[in-house]
């Protein structure tokens, strides 16, 4: 299995979070011709980590972020702090959610409209759990520069969950605070 670990952005754990058998976690962001592509790389005692079933046919369902879950909020990177923003959710089972925020934690009353639902592949090994998502161009989504805010939920096989972003600006773990989205990319 080929590893990501040497590449991409680092992922860190909330201090307030439960010790995990992590080692790192990092994620890769890239655009292509008709959307993004996210990579999430963790090292560590995979088998130690309670990893969502495949359960069929992927579809959209809520509360991924109660369980092992990998995520990425979006917003125009020149937009006000208080303004919209869309959040996706990825489970290693091929799940996933997708919503639109008017601002932050307010649901936009609009549904956010995906022209095809993210695709996640997961490869696991004993020491490495690899995320990838191709996640198409959704309305809204025009060329500009975009503020990225990656991060993970990590639960271990009794129950403890773990939080990583790029930034915890809190004392309580918090990915919709756009102080810890520090990914900018141009399209």
């Amino acid at each position: 299995m080929p590893t990501l670990l040497s590449e991409g952005l680092a992922l860190l754990r909330h201090p307030g979070s439960v010790h995990l058998p992590v080692q790192a976690l990092r994620c890769t962001l890239a655009r292509e011709a008709d959307g993004w592509r996210l990579c999430y790389a963790l090292r560590g005692e995979v088998g130690r980590l309670a990893l969502p079933a495949v359960s069929g046919v992927p579809q959209q369902r809520h509360g991924l972020w109660r369980h092992t879950c990998f995520e990425a909020f979006v917003a125009r990177a020149d937009a006000a702090e208080n303004s919209g923003y869309w959040e996706f959710n990825f489970s290693p089972s091929g799940d996933w959610a997708a919503y639109a925020f008017e601002r932050e934690r307010v649901r936009s009353a609009a549904p956010l409209v995906l022209w095809q639902p993210p695709r996640i592949e997961c490869m696991r090994a004993a020491d490495e759990l690899l995320i990838n998502v191709w996640l198409a161009d959704w309305s809204g989504m025009t060329p500009g520069r975009w503020q990225w805010g990656l991060s993970a939920v990590v639960e271990d096989n009794e129950g403890g969950l773990a939080y990583w972003a790029l930034h915890h600006a809190k004392a309580q773990p918090d990915f919709h605070d756009r102080a810890g989205w520090r990914a900018v990319m141009e399209w």
